[in-house]
């Protein structure tokens, strides 16, 4: 049975962990599809958003202690998971986290590199690593830029269980639901996202992923002639001339 899943539907790459029955913990042949799975999306034109899920009644457990990743699976390949979390960072296409259950330790890497964020609002979440003796260091890279320190180090130190709906106030997550709302509250990002110009959408990450590394001076110095570029391109100069119109801009009308 595949790790992962993977569909295309309305304009959005599906990828489903699927070791249910390991509550999807992160093993190497699950990451390596899902690496595979990433860069797929981000080469098929006809993809303008990934989402990430899990199969059955968790989202993911964390590292798979027995198979971790970052060792061979059964391909021989060994994808590490800062290679999955920094392909998810770089994407060009927005990645979206859809947490339908459980969200552990490594599991909650992939939250932390996820561009949107929707959960079920009671689906547990830990940074559990502390329990068993280690840290989340790897994951600590994507997680505390949104966390800040404040909220990260209560919840590394302790281990402490909490809510998708507290992981919105954390900052963690975006958007909690009821979990029969989940797919609905996804497909809204989706045609959210939809909207937008693919390549104004794909700079748009950039520029927040650039511009908060810098300081204020050199973030003017960079965005200033990024704008120009983008209002002198053929994307907005075909946005701005159907506003003009009154008219659905070519992305929209011929998709």
């Amino acid at each position: 049975m595949a790790a992962t899943l993977y569909e295309i539907t309305g304009g959005a790459a599906w990828i489903t962990l699927n070791r249910p029955e390991n509550r999807n913990a992160l093993s190497a042949d699950l990451v390596n599809e899902l690496h595979d799975h990433l860069i797929a999306a981000n080469q098929d034109e006809a993809v303008r958003c990934i989402v990430i899920t899990g199969g059955g009644t968790a989202f993911c457990a964390g590292a798979d202690l027995k198979n971790p990743p970052g060792t061979p699976g059964q391909s021989g390949r060994a994808t590490s998971l800062p290679e999955v979390l920094k392909t998810m960072l770089d994407s060009a296409k927005p990645v979206i986290a859809a947490v339908n259950g459980p969200a552990f330790a490594g599991g909650l890497g992939l939250v932390g590199a996820a561009d949107i964020v929707v959960t079920v609002e009671d689906a547990p979440y830990s940074f559990s690593e502390v329990r068993i003796g280690v840290i989340p260091a790897v994951i600590s890279v994507v997680c505390i830029p949104k966390l800040g320190t404040h909220h990260a180090m209560k919840l590394f130190l302790t281990g402490e269980r909490f809510t998708g709906k507290q992981a919105v106030e954390f900052g963690l997550a975006h958007r909690a639901v009821l979990a029969d709302q989940l797919r609905a509250a996804v497909q809204e990002e989706i045609d959210m996202i939809n909207l937008g110009g693919p390549i104004a959408v794909a700079e748009c990450k950039r520029l927040v992923r650039r511009i908060s590394a810098l300081s204020v001076e050199s973030g003017f110095d960079e965005a200033s002639p990024w704008s120009v570029r983008m209002f002198q391109s053929p994307e907005g100069q075909e946005g701005m001339a159907a506003f003009r119109e009154k008219r659905k801009p070519a992305w929209i009308a011929n998709s």
